[in-house]
């Protein structure tokens, strides 16, 4: 149970950060994207992938894969890249940000399913968390929203996660296809994960700095 809990402490750490470093930009968040985006890819590819295609055809694997990626190109209209660091600042804005509160949920809640403990997709998730948990927190902070209107939102964002490692493992139904949701969410991972690696680089090229952060992730998740 304790592992389920990870996401919960991964937006709880963004929002410290955030607090501590009061109204000042955080320093090297897009060092801290690629890293996230490169960690996530490499274990949905080392961990999830493989194990899926090991219970599902692979054709049908393929299929989902590619439904996935669908639904978060969807739920992207709704919260415009959010889930990739992709915010943009409004000042002083009354409105609560229901459809960016919706869009989030639905993907955190996704991002759950495959969290079981015999694998490690959970550090990447938690990596993936992390500054876009940063991200969250300043925009909804500079946007004006009040510090309870910000605490709620992040604490319904972060209990999402859990809530649905807990109910696709506790669900009969849900654990019967369990293969086949995870193939969906392995095509949320990949999407959101090569938009983050392309959008954290100026003008979508490489310098040298980023190539070395991915190799870091890259190994860091295969030597797990």
């Amino acid at each position: 149970m304790n592992r389920y809990l990870l996401p919960i402490y991964a937006v709880l750490l963004g929002y410290i950060i955030v607090w501590i470093a009061k109204k000042k930009t955080i320093k090297y968040i897009k060092f801290l994207l690629a890293f996230s985006g490169a960690f996530l890819l490499s274990i949905t590819v080392f961990e999830l992938l493989p194990e899926v295609y090991h219970h599902v055809e692979h054709k049908t694997t393929g299929l989902l894969i590619m439904f996935g990626i669908l639904i978060q190109i969807c739920l992207e209209f709704l919260s415009k890249g959010a889930e990739h660091g992709h915010l943009h600042i409004q000042k002083q804005n009354s409105n609560f940000p229901w459809l960016l509160f919706i869009s989030l949920c639905i993907h955190s809640f996704l991002e759950g399913f495959p969290i079981h403990h015999s694998n490690d997709m959970v550090f990447g998730i938690v990596i993936h968390k992390i500054p876009i948990a940063i991200l969250i927190t300043t925009y909804l902070l500079q946007s004006g929203f009040k510090k309870l209107q910000v605490i709620v939102f992040l604490s319904l964002f972060a209990i999402m996660t859990p809530l649905g490692a807990i109910l696709s493992h506790n669900s009969s139904l849900l654990n019967h296809y369990l293969n086949y949701t995870n193939a969906i969410v392995i095509g949320i991972f990949l999407h959101i994960s090569t938009t983050i690696l392309f959008e954290s680089s100026e003008g979508h090229k490489f310098n040298l700095a980023k190539v070395l952060i991915i190799c870091l992730a890259i190994i860091c998740a295969y030597i797990m």
